[in-house]
C-alpha cells in the first residue's frame, strides 16, 4: 500500500504561510513529491502534524478545515495509487488528477455528459477499455451482480423506487451496500427471488447457491474494486460524483503466516501409493507438479506443451498481466519432467496435464492429504471471523498451498527475495511475499540452544 509523508515548503507566500508538501511512496524506488495547494503558518505545523492554539477558536476552526482538506487529498491520492499502475502515476498525471478532483466541471466532456449510459453499459465499457485478465474481469462481474441484488433488496425493504446510479450514489449507500453483502447468507432465505435473478455464485449448473459469509479481507478487496470503478468513471467524465472521497473503511486486511507443507511432507505425498485410485493418483501428481513450479492454479491450468521451452516452463502470470506482463521462467526438476512425461498420452484437450475444474481439484487435494497422513494441526486466522483457530492441515489444503509450498520452502533455504520472486512472479516489496519471512521451528531451536542453559 502507498504511504504519504508530510513536510513544509521553505517558501513563504504573501500571507506568511508555507505550502504543505506530500511525499507519495509507491514502492521502494518510486517516490513522488506533490504540491498540496494547501497552506499553513509554519508555527502551526511541525513534524507533519497541525499545532492548534488553546484559546483562539476562529484559528482552531480554520486549522481543522485545513487539516480536513489535507486528509481528503491524502485519501484521494491513496485511492489513485490503488487504482492505477505505478508506471501511470507520473508527477504530471497526479497533478492533473488532483485538478480534476478539485474542479470536475473542467473535465466533463460535453458529448459524454449528454449521453446517459446504463450501469451495465458502463461496466461493459470499463472492462473493454481496461482489458483486464480473465480472473479480474470475473471479479467485476461479481460486483455488477451484487449491485443489482442490492438495488432489488432496497426496493423490497426501504425504498420502493430505489435505482442504483453512479450519479446519485452516496457514501451512506456504500456503507449500506457493505452491510448488505455481510448479511447476504441470511437474506438468501428471506428474498430467494433476488438470487434467482442475480446469483451470488455462478456455476455451469443452474442451481442457485447460498452466498458465503464474507470476512474483512474479502470486504476490503471488494470495496477496492468498487472504488476503482468510480475513479475510472470520474476520470472518463461519466459521472462527477465520487462517494469514496468521504468514505472511511472500518476494517482492514489481516493475514496470518502462510501455511504450507515441508519438504519431507512433499516427498511423503509424492511417494504415497495411490494405485488403488487413478483419479487421486493423477491429481496428486498435478499437485506435486504445481509444488515444483510454484505458479497460481489458473496459470497452470492454461499451460500447454508450448509452455515447456528448453527444459523449463515459461508463462505470464494472469494476475499481474495488466500491470507487469513479465515472462516467468521456472526450470523443470526431474520430478516435474517425469510427471509431464507420465501423463503425456492421457491429455486429449491440448493442455499440459489432465486438468479438472479448480473446485474438483481442491476437493481431490484434501482427499490426497488425508490419505497420505498429512493431517497435522496448524494455527490460522479464520478467513471469515479473523479469529485464531487450530485446524487439521488437510481440511484447508487447496491448490494455492502448492504455490505457498514452493515459495516457503525456497525462501527458507535461500533467504533472497529477489531470487525467489524471479521464480514465483511476486513483485518486489510484495506484502504477500513478506509474510514468508518467519523464523521456522528448526531455526528457533538452534537460537534457544545457543544460550547454553
Amino acid at each position: 500500500m502507498a504511504t504519504i509523508q508530510r513536510s513544509l515548503s521553505t517558501k513563504v507566500n504573501d500571507n506568511g504561510k508555507s505550502e504543505i508538501m506530500l511525499r507519495l511512496s509507491l514502492s521502494k524506488n518510486d517516490k513522488i513529491r506533490i504540491k498540496s495547494g494547501i497552506f499553513v503558518l509554519a508555527s502551526r505545523f511541525k513534524d507533519g502534524a497541525f499545532i492548534k492554539p488553546r484559546a483562539n477558536q476562529q484559528e482552531i476552526a480554520e486549522l481543522r478545515d485545513t487539516e480536513d482538506r489535507l486528509i481528503s487529498l491524502e485519501r484521494f491520492l491513496i485511492g489513485l495509487s490503488e487504482t492505477h499502475q505505478i508506471k501511470e502515476l507520473t508527477k504530471d498525471f497526479i497533478a492533473k488528477e488532483i485538478d480534476r478532483w478539485r474542479n470536475p466541471e473542467k473535465y466533463a466532456p460535453k458529448e459524454v455528459k449528454s449521453k446517459k449510459l446504463s450501469f451495465d453499459d458502463i461496466i461493459d465499457e470499463f472492462l473493454k477499455q481496461k482489458q483486464l485478465s480473465e480472473p479480474r474481469e470475473r471479479h467485476y462481474r461479481v460486483l455488477q451482480r451484487a449491485l443489482h441484488r442490492f438495488e432489488l433488496y432496497q426496493r423490497l425493504t426501504e425504498k420502493k423506487s430505489y435505482k442504483f446510479s453512479l450519479d446519485t450514489c452516496t457514501t451512506e449507500d456504500i456503507y449500506a451496500f457493505e452491510a448488505f453483502l455481510r448479511a447476504e447468507p441470511e437474506l438468501y432465505d428471506q428474498y430467494p427471488n433476488i438470487y434467482k435473478s442475480f446469483p451470488s455464485i455462478t456455476h455451469k449448473t443452474h442451481k442457485v447457491k447460498r452466498p458465503k459469509p464474507r470476512g474483512d479481507n474479502y470486504m476490503v478487496t471488494f470495496t477496492k474494486r468498487f472504488k476503482a470503478l468510480f475513479h475510472w468513471c470520474h476520470a472518463q467524465g461519466i459521472t462527477m460524483n465520487n462517494p469514496f472521497v468521504k468514505y472511511v473503511s472500518s476494517v482492514y486486511e489481516k493475514y496470518g503466516t502462510p501455511i504450507y507443507i515441508k519438504d519431507e511432507e512433499v516427498l511423503q505425498l509424492a511417494d504415497f501409493d495411490f494405485s488403488y485410485n487413478k483419479h487421486l493418483d493423477t491429481q496428486r501428481n498435478i499437485f506435486i507438479f504445481q509444488c515444483c513450479i510454484g505458479c497460481r492454479v489458473g496459470d497452470m491450468m492454461k499451460m500447454t506443451p508450448a509452455n515447456v521451452i528448453n527444459g523449463g516452463v515459461e508463462y505470464i502470470a494472469s494476475k499481474t498481466a495488466d500491470e507487469r506482463p513479465e515472462t516467468i521462467r521456472v526450470p523443470l526438476s526431474d520430478r516435474a519432467q517425469f510427471i509431464i512425461d507420465k501423463h503425456r498420452e492421457e491429455v486429449k484437450d491440448g493442455r499440459l496435464l489432465p486438468f479438472i475444474s479448480q473446485q474438483k481439484y481442491n476437493e481431490a487435494i484434501k482427499e490426497i492429504f488425508e490419505a497420505a497422513g498429512i493431517t497435522r494441526l496448524v494455527t490460522r486466522l479464520n478467513p471469515t471471523t479473523g479469529i485464531e483457530e487450530q485446524v487439521p492441515i488437510n481440511t484447508i489444503a487447496t491448490s494455492h498451498m502448492a504455490r505457498r509450498t514452493f515459495v516457503g520452502n525456497l525462501y527458507k533455504k535461500v533467504k533472497d527475495q529477489n531470487l525467489v520472486s524471479a521464480l514465483s512472479g511476486h513483485s518486489v516489496g510484495s506484502k504477500a511475499f513478506a509474510r514468508y519471512r518467519e523464523i521456522d521451528e528448526d531455526m528457533k531451536r538452534e537460537l534457544v540452544n545457543v544460550m547454553g542453559y
